[in-house]
């Protein structure tokens, strides 16, 4: 359905739940000092997004860009599944255009949710057949946002049993100070370790004794406990 920025604004002001709102803003952190800093909420719930995004199929790539440099977190969540939606129907031009845009607004990209949605599906798949420097370039960036982007978009390649770039870049990050790129790292490893658990134990041999705890727990959730206490106790 084609329809016009104000619409979509509107549409979702009559959708917005103050109680919601207030839930969110806690649940994402925007207090001072916190990740989520001063984000705003309109109080939506992802799956209500989702259906929206559907129905506005015709949203041009344009529009959806102005909507994701709004100051409300819905907004900004929308307009990233319309980009991943469009980045899965279009041709090789619109998809390089979504990937160039993606990176020259990742600062709007600016909180786990909205890199967890969309990463993968835009940087992941653009670079799966390309040279993949790009994600090298992200995961030393002084932003925490744009690191966490270079190691979810690798859960494009390792659904394709392609292991290596997680692997580098997870150890780039190793030393990270923050806690979500060590919940994200190991979720990354134990993705990896589902496909192919030497790959996942052959990092972990190395690195688990220094490796963040946090890390270090999301990379062996799934593993037998006799195990997985052994790795915590580090008896490896």
């Amino acid at each position: 359905m084609t329809v016009s920025l104000k619409q979509i604004k509107l549409d979702l002001k009559k959708l917005a739940s103050k109680e919601d709102a207030r839930f969110l803003q806690r649940f994402f952190k925007t207090g001072i000092g916190q990740y989520g800093e001063g984000d705003k909420f309109l109080g939506i719930r992802v799956p209500v997004l989702r259906k929206l995004a559907k129905q506005y199929n015709g949203v041009s790539i344009d529009d959806a860009v102005r909507l994701l440099c709004s100051e409300f977190h819905e907004e900004r969540m929308l307009a990233l599944i319309i980009m991943v939606n469009h980045f899965k129907k279009g041709e090789a031009k619109e998809k390089e255009a979504l990937y160039r845009l993606y990176l020259t607004h990742t600062k709007y990209i600016n909180n786990w949710d909205l890199v967890d949605t969309s990463a993968e599906h835009i940087v992941g798949a653009h670079l799966l057949n390309r040279d993949r420097k790009p994600l090298y370039d992200l995961a030393i960036s002084d932003d925490l946002w744009e690191r966490r982007i270079a190691i979810l978009a690798t859960f494009h390649f390792i659904r394709r049993y392609q292991f290596d770039d997680a692997l580098s870049i997870s150890r780039i990050l190793l030393n990270d100070r923050e806690d979500l790129i060590h919940k994200a790292v190991g979720w990354m490893l134990r993705e990896i370790g589902k496909r192919d658990i030497k790959a996942e134990e052959s990092f972990l041999i190395k690195h688990y004794q220094t490796m963040p705890r946090t890390m270090l727990r999301y990379a062996i959730e799934k593993f037998p406990e006799e195990k997985r206490q052994k790795y915590l106790r580090g008896e490896i």
